[in-house]
C-alpha cells in the first residue's frame, strides 16, 4: 500500500474499530463496503481506490443492488508481442 493510501485507509480502520461492531451485520454486498475501501486501497493505489470505493458506498442504499462485489483487478500496462520472423 502506497503512503498516501495508508493514510487514507485511517478513517477507514477506525470505522472497522469503532463503529463496525455497533452496527451489525446487515451489509448488502460482499464484501463489505470497509473490506471493498481497504482492498481498493491496496490494489490501486489512493486515488484509484478512493473513487472505487466511493462508488461503492454510493451503491449501498436500500434501493440500490447487492451480492458479491468484488474489486475489480488493475489494468496492467499493455504488453508488447515480439513477432518471429520467418525462417
Amino acid at each position: 500500500m502506497t503512503p498516501l493510501a495508508f493514510v487514507i485507509s485511517l478513517p477507514v480502520r477506525a470505522y472497522r474499530k469503532v463503529f463496525s461492531p455497533f452496527v451489525g451485520h446487515n451489509c448488502r454486498y460482499q464484501p463489505t463496503c470497509s473490506a471493498y475501501a481497504m482492498e481498493a486501497l491496496e490494489k490501486h493505489g489512493a486515488i484509484k481506490g478512493t473513487w472505487l470505493a466511493i462508488r461503492r458506498i454510493g451503491r449501498c442504499h436500500p434501493l440500490g443492488g447487492m451480492g458479491y462485489d468484488p474489486v475489480p483487478e488493475p489494468k496492467s500496462a499493455p504488453q508488447k508481442t515480439e513477432e518471429k520472423p520467418d525462417a
